[in-house]
């Protein structure tokens, strides 16, 4: 008797046990389909609407705008995204500022014309938006690309720009010939050459499936690869015009995902030719910035064959501090996106960016 009830008594804790981590599991890949939906619902129920403004020329601008809580705050993205990017930081962001985060041309629903895809196109139209629409001087932070941009715009309006948070900007890493002669940078190989080959290839139809595929950085996992692009292709066939979602792997490696249906390949392809950055003076640039500047760098890494797993070198990164006038620099270990794996450092940078300009 003392037996049946032992084993009944185990019985009823693996079964508690099974259910437990049953739970667990649909939890898991509940919260992987449906992470983004909960952070851009606190993103709304922190008071900030979606919108578009046509411009002079006839170009289009989706923005998103915060309620009025401080001085005004600009927020550009990285390639592949679009404003809902920084859906990790905006509630708390929107406490001490006024935000205003645009999507860039060929991202989200701004104009996708591939003659406004240059660095000049962009940041005339984003000095043009402070001018009409935030209508006071405001700061900046740019992420990758994106800070590169907010470095040009606070070079060519200082006037309007009262300090620049730099989010792991590309400089010196950004032309064809730069990534050549530090033998590679990782988004060489996982944006620019997979955007300009989806271009060359006229029945590919579907940019994203076609990254997944092609994806630099997946194809380091092996076997993996070809498993995520077959979920992927059956998400795709289920759920049109929706965001690719793999429930079993984990959200955070296909945030870009997200946004990437609505990313026009040829403002990669841009890089690629290096017509993105035609004319622009990357010295001269952050020679010229005279106001407070906060340099987010993440940890510079390679990886096989020396590729670069970073925005820039070292190296770089040293030039990129010493030829601007008042910057703080602070390195931090990340990936990135510093603001979606860090949030608290992007946040503080912002806010203390905030404090050294009242200095």
């Amino acid at each position: 008797m003392k037996r049946v009830i032992k084993m009944s008594i185990s019985l009823g804790i693996i079964l508690i046990l099974l259910i437990c981590g049953t739970v667990i599991v649909i939890r898991y890949f509940h919260a992987n389909m449906h992470y983004n939906e909960a952070l851009i619902s606190k993103v709304r129920q922190a008071g900030f609407n979606d919108k578009l403004i046509k411009l002079p020329d006839g170009s289009t601008i989706r923005y998103g705008e915060g309620p009025d809580n401080g001085p005004a705050l600009l927020l550009i993205h990285g390639q592949t995204t679009a404003w809902d990017d920084y859906d990790t930081v905006l509630p708390k962001l929107s406490e001490s500022f006024h935000v205003y985060a645009v999507d860039c041309y060929g991202h989200g629903r701004s104009s996708h014309e591939a003659a406004l895809y240059s660095c000049q196109a962009n940041g005339n139209a984003f000095i043009w938006f402070i001018d009409n629409i935030i209508k006071e001087n405001c700061f900046i932070s740019g992420h990758s690309s994106g800070g590169i941009l907010a470095a040009w715009v606070a070079a060519n309006a200082p006037n309007q720009v009262n300090g620049v948070v730099l989010e792991d900007p590309p400089f010196f890493s950004v032309t064809p010939e730069e990534v050549q002669e530090a033998k590679g940078a990782c988004a060489w190989y996982e944006t620019y050459l997979v955007t300009h080959s989806f271009l060359s290839r006229h029945f590919e139809t579907d940019f994203t499936l076609y990254y997944l595929k092609h994806s630099y950085l997946l194809s380091l996992f092996g076997g993996l690869q070809n498993k995520i692009v077959k979920s992927a292709a059956k998400y795709r066939r289920s759920n049109p015009g929706k965001p690719i979602k793999i429930f079993w792997i984990p959200h955070i490696w296909l945030r870009p995902l997200l946004y990437m249906d609505n990313y026009d390949p040829r403002f990669g392809d841009a890089f690629y030719d290096g017509s993105w950055m035609k004319d622009i003076d990357q010295e001269n640039i952050l020679k010229s910035i005279k106001c407070p500047v906060i340099y987010l760098k993440a940890d510079t890494q390679y990886g096989k064959d020396d590729v670069l797993y970073a925005a820039n070198t070292d190296d770089d990164a040293n030039k990129v501090q010493s030829l601007l006038c008042n910057c703080k620099r602070i390195n931090i270990k990340s990936g990135h996106d510093i603001h979606l794996e860090h949030p608290d450092v992007f946040i503080s940078a912002c806010k203390k960016l905030l404090n050294k300009s009242r200095k």
